[in-house]
């Protein structure tokens, strides 16, 4: 076998290889394009998707600054009503002590002075009414003390009213035995 021969085996068992590898890789390489250009389009589609994410994100920390803007301004405006408020609150609280104190003693003051004079009048009604009995006490001792002497005056003008009765019924009977013959 010559060299020819060999040439001619390989270009007929070998090039048909070669030729279907070479179509094959051509194949491979339309593929391989493809295939790139679609991850180029991802690429550009991710780098997009990116960069909305990057403004979403930046829009997002501006909101929330200003949330956190937002929240202290009014922390601030809560807490001086609070303190405003508070103050308010302890002054009201104060003057109403004071008033209730004011009130409190004076109303004490008034009480006392009616209760001394209400003492001071019943005492002194007491007093004239303790006169007044004394008197009527005295006054119906006296009562009783002549009632009694005007009982016994009476027993004693009974007493005589029946000798006296006795002596004229005495008299007629001895008119009667006098005068009858």
């Amino acid at each position: 076998m010559d060299k020819e021969g060999v040439v001619g085996a390989i270009k007929k068992i070998i090039l048909p290889e070669l030729e279907a590898i070479k179509g094959n890789q051509a194949k491979m390489d339309v593929r391989l394009d493809a295939i790139e250009k679609r991850i180029s389009d991802m690429n550009g589609h991710l780098l997009d998707q990116s960069r909305r994410i990057d403004e979403t994100n930046a829009r997002l920390d501006e909101t929330n600054k200003k949330v956190d803007d937002l929240g202290m301004k009014l922390t601030d405006r809560i807490d001086g009503l609070r303190a405003e408020l508070t103050t308010k609150i302890d002054k009201v609280n104060m003057d109403l002590t004071t008033r209730i104190d004011k009130m409190n003693t004076e109303l004490t003051s008034r009480i006392d002075k009616v209760n001394t004079g209400l003492t001071t009048r019943i005492d002194k009604v007491n007093t004239e009414l303790t006169s007044r009995i004394d008197g009527t006490n005295t006054r119906i001792d006296q009562l009783t003390f002549q009632v009694g002497k005007v009982a016994q005056e009476m027993e004693r003008i009974k007493r005589e009213q029946v000798v006296t009765a006795d002596i004229f019924t005495r008299l007629r009977s001895l008119e009667d035995k006098i005068y009858s013959p």
